[in-house]
């Protein structure tokens, strides 16, 4: 770090651009990304074109953000704020997407002159140690220190541990454990939440819009995603057309018999999500659960009624199944529905809402315990940022102190800096107490 304490920002933002290259070209990509996919066992290999873009969507923010010098000045307050590295972070990986996650805290460390050493899960060590070589292999041809970006090559809890507590910050995108070890550290630390987005479809909703939504959410990746569709909650009166949809789309409703041999496979005796469905294929996971999918079906419905701990489908699946639900009496019956579901799962994250009512979906920001809303777009793609709305476009989404964290935003650029405030004198900005006070200037004293 000290020998790049002295970069300019068009120095560290080329290096930004060569780190985007480098790993978002269609060719790299797509072999990390079938190198990961073989190593775990998880995921998809296919729509690397479209995926590849989240990466150009991380150096677009990145390169728009100023991070070094002399970041923002405030005449009228007399501010002048400059931008200072945060330090060594110790970047968490997880193991369901560790090619963007890896990406996207190079692109912002770099920026903000910071280096940054991987700690990877054990099962996808290989897929980090090689896209390490790639970040190394870029920064050397650049003339910058390969040391900027390292990765642990034998990669364990205790090891994390001793990481997390040695570095100067923690980014930890990976399970709760994980989160809750990065909180106790001792050192700074980002974290995210669990996912288990929750979308209201109602009366007034496009209905083959939002079951395209649904399609491209929660078959993204195999669903892997926090951000996957999780569970839908629909109106009764749109309930039959928006199942009919959800199947056109290339849903599979499970019957009775066959939603109970799927909590049967994805859940252990505990209530823990099994590994080998976590990620996989729709044809997979139902194969496990002894039945068959027909040709052209991507993703499994199940029917739901209940909220509460005991039922399974209420919660986090990261998979390519999802519960439905029907709503009647009102959009706050919908609200409560919402408020019942986090509390099993997903408190802090997002929801999502299918609706033309600017009164409901004000009515949902105004009560939801979570840090991020898409409204008529998948949430798969809407949440991280994408080119078509204006979230900050990232790998890592904090929860709030809903989801246990100390950040409800999209980690971004800022987020990896320090900043020192400059202050100057001003005139003089204070009202009179009458003012300050109001109807109690004077008033009753006890």
């Amino acid at each position: 770090m000290a020998a790049v304490e002295h970069y300019d920002q068009a120095t560290v933002d080329r290096i930004c651009q060569a780190i985007a290259w480098a790993t978002a070209n269609e060719e790299t990509f797509g072999r990390l990304t079938r190198m990961a996919v073989e190593e775990t066992g998880m995921g998809s290999a296919e729509g690397v074109p479209a995926r590849r873009w989240k990466i150009l969507g991380i150096l677009r923010d990145a390169l728009r953000t100023k991070s070094v010098g002399i970041i923002e000045e405030i005449p009228e307050k007399g501010i002048v704020k400059y931008a200072k590295p945060v330090g060594v972070i110790a970047g968490v990986l997880p193991v369901t997407n560790p090619l963007v996650t890896m990406v996207n805290m190079a692109i912002n460390a770099v920026k903000c002159r910071d280096a940054v050493i991987f700690s990877p899960h054990p099962l996808s060590k290989n897929t980090a140690l090689e896209i390490t070589r790639i970040l190394r292999a870029v920064l050397k041809k650049l003339g910058a220190p390969e040391d900027l970006m390292q990765c642990v090559e034998k990669p364990s809890v205790p090891l994390a541990q001793e990481l997390m507590s040695i570095c100067d910050l923690t980014i930890a995108t990976g399970g709760a454990a994980m989160v809750k070890a990065a909180y106790s550290s001792g050192k700074p630390a980002y974290g995210v939440g669990a996912g288990n987005a929750t979308v209201i479809v109602d009366e007034t909703a496009d209905i083959a819009q939002a079951a395209r939504n649904t399609r491209i959410s929660k078959t993204q990746n195999h669903g892997s995603g926090c951000s996957c569709d999780g569970n839908l909650i629909v109106e009764a009166s749109v309930y039959d057309a928006f199942l009919d949809a959800l199947q056109k789309e290339g849903g599979y409703l499970a019957s009775d018999e066959e939603k109970a041999k799927l909590e049967a496979v994805m859940w252990d005796a505990e209530g823990r999500r099994t590994i080998d469905t976590i990620a996989r294929a729709a044809n997979v996971i139902a194969r496990k659960a002894g039945f068959e999918l027909p040709e052209g079906k991507t993703f499994i419905i199940v029917k739901q009624e209940e909220i509460g701990k005991e039922h399974r489908f209420c919660s986090e699946k990261l998979s390519p199944v999802l519960a439905i639900y029907k709503y009647s009496g009102g959009f706050d019956n919908a609200l409560d529905m919402v408020a019942r579901i986090l509390d099993i799962g997903g408190k802090g994250h997002s929801v999502g809402i299918a609706s033309h009512n600017d009164e409901h979906i004000h009515k949902l920001a105004m009560t939801a315990p979570v840090s991020r809303i898409m409204v008529n777009q998948p949430n798969v793609r809407g949440n991280a940022g994408s080119f078509d709305n204006g979230m900050p476009q990232t790998a890592s989404l904090g929860c709030g102190t809903w989801g246990g964290n100390i950040t409800s935003e999209n980690l971004s650029v800022k987020h990896y800096m320090n900043t020192t405030w400059v202050s100057r004198v001003i005139p003089e900005d204070r009202p009179s107490e009458q003012e300050l006070l109001g109807e109690f200037y004077g008033s009753e004293i006890f």
